[in-house]
C-alpha cells in the first residue's frame, strides 16, 4: 500500500488498521448524527483513525418495499452535517455515473458497491472525482480479477484506489470468505479492507437478507491477521430495529471492545 493514502484528512497509512464504520443506511439526521458523535469519541479515546459510513440510498434492496434512504439530496446533506460537526471523513456508495459529481463535492471518499464493481462507466466517473473510491470486490469475482477494476481508475489518473472483501457466493443464500484474497489484492498495492459485518449476510434471505452476526468479530480479527489495512463495520444501536442490514450489524455497545482487541491483533501480526 502506498504511504500517505489520505481520506479527508485522515491518513489512513499513519496508524493503522483504520476503520469504516456506521449504519447501513442514513434513517434520520439526528439518529445518523448521533452514531457518528459515538464514533468520534472512540476516535478519540482509542487513537483510531475512523471514517464515517452511511448510505443516502440502497439501490439493491431484496424487496421493492425495502427501505431505501433519503436519497441523494437530502443524504448528501446529513453527511455534510456528519463531517462539520464530528470532524470525521465520510464515504457512502454511489449507484449511477450521474451520482458521481454530486457526491464528490461532499463526501471525502466514494464507494462501489460489490454488485456493480464491474461496471466501467460508473468506476470511471468516481475515478474521474479524483476522491479516493472503494471498490467492494463484487461475490462473484476472484481477488485477482480486481486488478481489471483498479486498472480502469487508474485509468483516470486516479491512484487512490481501495478494495474490500466482503465474501463470495457459497450456494445461494450463504457466503464465505477466503482469506487468500487480502494478500492477493494487497499485491495490487492498494490498501485492502475486510468488512466483517456483510460477509457474515445470508443474501436475499425472503423479503430481505438475514444473517450470522455472532461471527463479526471472528472473520475482522480473521482479516487484520491476514493482513488487512483496515475493517468496516456496519454499527447501529439497536440492530433489531434498523432499517436495512440489521441482521448483519454490530450491536454499537460491542464496537469499543472489538476494536480494541483487533489494534492488539494488528500490533502482532
Amino acid at each position: 500500500m502506498q504511504r500517505g493514502f489520505s481520506v479527508g484528512n485522515l491518513d489512513i497509512t499513519a496508524n493503522p488498521p483504520f476503520f469504516i464504520l456506521g449504519p447501513c443506511v442514513i434513517e434520520g439526521r439526528s439518529e445518523t448524527i448521533g452514531i457518528a458523535r459515538q464514533l468520534r469519541k472512540l476516535a478519540d479515546e482509542l487513537n483510531l483513525g475512523i471514517v464515517f459510513k452511511a448510505s443516502f440510498d440502497k439501490a439493491n434492496r431484496s424487496s421493492l418495499a425495502s427501505f431505501r434512504g433519503p436519497g441523494l439530496r437530502e443524504g448528501l446533506e446529513v453527511l455534510r452535517a456528519v463531517r462539520e460537526e464530528t470532524g470525521l471523513p465520510v464515504i457512502s456508495d454511489v449507484h449511477e455515473p450521474a451520482q458521481a459529481e454530486s457526491a464528490g463535492k461532499v463526501l471525502d471518499a466514494l464507494q462501489i458497491p460489490a454488485f456493480l464493481c464491474r461496471q466501467t462507466d460508473l468506476l470511471l466517473a468516481a475515478g474521474d472525482t479524483g476522491l479516493p473510491v472503494n471498490v467492494k470486490k463484487g461475490q462473484f469475482m476472484a481477488p485477482g480479477d480486481m486488478a481489471r477494476v483498479v486498472e480502469k481508475i487508474h485509468s483516470t489518473g486516479n491512484r487512490r484506489v481501495m478494495l474490500t472483501e466482503r465474501g463470495s457466493f457459497f450456494g445461494y443464500h450463504d457466503l464465505v470468505v477466503d482469506f487468500r484474497s487480502i494478500p492477493i489484492m494487497k499485491s495490487l498495492e492498494v490498501p485492502v479492507i475486510i468488512d466483517a459485518t456483510h460477509a457474515v449476510q445470508r443474501p436475499a434471505e425472503g423479503n430481505v437478507s438475514g444473517g450470522k452476526p455472532q461471527f463479526i468479530p471472528h472473520i475482522a480479527a480473521a482479516g487484520v491477521v491476514c493482513g488487512a489495512d483496515g475493517v468496516f463495520l456496519e454499527v447501529h444501536p439497536r440492530p433489531e430495529k434498523a432499517l436495512s442490514d440489521g441482521a448483519n450489524s454490530l450491536p454499537l455497545e460491542q464496537l469499543r471492545k472489538l476494536l480494541i482487541r483487533l489494534r492488539k491483533l494488528h500490533g502482532v501480526t
